[in-house]
């Protein structure tokens, strides 16, 4: 579904049967969330993305009225707002500083499982000192629809306030992130990866939906861990509309390893500063994205160092540079 079409499909929507339709309603959900979703609109004009992120919010908004209005009980916690609407599933405020996300079909349990494992192997596994790159698994248990009869995995995180993803870091800066920025970023998500990788995780989807920054105090949290392999194997799926991003062994459905998460971050961030990378960032991020798994940095430890390295060259040494999202 083209996002023009969902727009005209949600304003001249007068009832939920109208907006969702009675066949398949959690599917038509998913198209239009899939259309409007303010991440999905690329370059989209000032009007277009407006009218888009209006709709986005009444499908959301009804949706969550129509299948888990406020106040509706999952195992102990309650219901809150709809925070945000993810790749699979949507994540309610449920008080206590705590975020419950709730597949939207039971199909993607077996995701929400992942997920779950992988935070635990990070947590028991993990140096303390770097957990919070993270999100902390507080929960996860199976709920069973009364009215429908299906299952649903549920997995509760705590929240951390003020996060923003790289996707919004770039549309605050459409012409390029300056390289003493994004260096910051690279730094802290090789953390994370270096964290989870000593843990015998692989993230399998480092996305710039997926990476979270806290701008003033310099934070990243890598979110969404649904994709995750611990100890070897496969990424079980890509994230729709992304399928450009992944090298080769993903796509290939060849086993996946630590350059793939690296890689991903490299790209991550070569887009991030579009233009304005300098020539020895982007040869580093080049050498990260070999084609070739086995060719490509697997040490996320040292590929920091080399980063670093390469930064003091080009820089001198490490000073604290504020960062806003309004440029």
């Amino acid at each position: 579904m083209r996002t023009e079409e969902a727009i005209r499909l949600v304003a001249a929507a007068h009832t939920d049967d109208d907006l969702f339709g009675v066949d398949a309603p959690a599917q038509r959900y998913r198209q239009l969330v899939a259309a409007l979703h303010p991440d999905r609109l690329g370059r989209a004009d000032d009007r277009v993305r407006a009218a888009a992120t209006e709709a986005f919010v009444e499908v959301t908004t009804r949706w969550r009225a129509t299948t888990h209005g406020p106040g509706i009980l999952l195992g102990d916690y309650r219901l809150g707002r709809l925070s945000y609407a993810g790749d699979l599933a949507d994540l309610y405020d449920v008080g206590a500083d705590r975020l419950l996300k709730l597949p939207r079909q039971p199909g993607d349990n077996d995701l929400m499982a992942r997920e779950a494992h992988a935070l635990r192997t990070i947590e028991e596994r993990g140096d303390p000192r770097h957990l919070p790159y993270v999100p902390r698994l507080v929960d996860s248990f199976r709920h069973r629809d009364a009215a429908t009869g299906a299952e649903r995995r549920v997995n509760v995180l705590a929240a951390v306030p003020n996060l923003h993803s790289l996707d919004e870091v770039r549309r605050a800066y459409p012409d390029g992130l300056d390289a003493r920025d994004a260096a910051w970023m690279w730094r802290r998500l090789l953390v994370a990866l270096g964290l989870a990788h000593r843990a015998g995780v692989v993230h399998g989807a480092v996305l710039p939906r997926h990476v979270l920054i806290e701008p003033d105090a310099h934070g990243v949290v890598l979110v969404d861990w649904c994709f995750a392999v611990v100890g070897g194997g496969t990424v079980p799926a890509t994230v729709p509309g992304h399928e450009d991003w992944y090298p080769p062994e993903v796509t290939a459905k060849r086993p996946c390893g630590p350059g793939t998460d690296l890689a991903m971050a490299a790209r991550c961030m070569t887009w991030l500063m579009g233009d304005r990378a300098p020539r020895e960032l982007r040869a580093f991020a080049d050498g990260c994205r070999r084609p070739a798994l086995n060719a490509r940095p697997d040490d996320a430890w040292r590929l920091l160092g080399e980063l670093d390295e390469v930064l003091e060259r080009l820089y001198g040494p490490r000073t604290f540079r504020p960062f806003t999202l309004n440029p």
